[in-house]
């Protein structure tokens, strides 16, 4: 069972930055996919993006692209949110998320592992 422990939420304003970490507890195997998603109060959780180890290949959801980036530590099983230019909509809980796979899921149902979220605040 791998476990994820996120850390580097806050409140930030507007135009700000902020970095986001997980790490995980293990490997299951060498291909595998780390994400982050995010949930605002009141709506659904929506992806944000991924990162597939053994290949670096990413994905952007459209709203953070050009903004955010994601980027990982192979030794220490650490995935990284670099968050940028931020906007008062990205207020919401982020979460780090692990995926058994060789793809790049975008669906929350399709990650295996979820970490217990971390508090992003943007005030405008």
């Amino acid at each position: 069972h791998v476990q994820l422990v996120e850390s580097g939420g806050g409140l930030v304003q507007a135009g700000g930055s902020l970095r986001l970490s997980c790490a995980a507890s293990e490997r299951t195997s060498s291909i595998y996919t780390m994400g982050w998603f995010r949930q605002a109060p009141g709506k659904e959780r929506d992806f944000v993006a991924a990162i597939r180890w053994g290949g670096d290949s990413t994905y952007y959801a459209d709203s953070v692209k050009g903004r955010f980036t994601i980027s990982r530590d192979n030794a220490k099983i650490t995935v990284y949110l670099q968050m940028n230019s931020l906007k008062p909509e990205d207020t919401a809980v982020y979460y780090c998320a692990f995926a058994n796979t060789i793809r790049i899921p975008t669906l929350e149902k399709e990650y295996d592992y979820w970490g217990q979220g971390t508090q992003v605040t943007v005030s405008s």
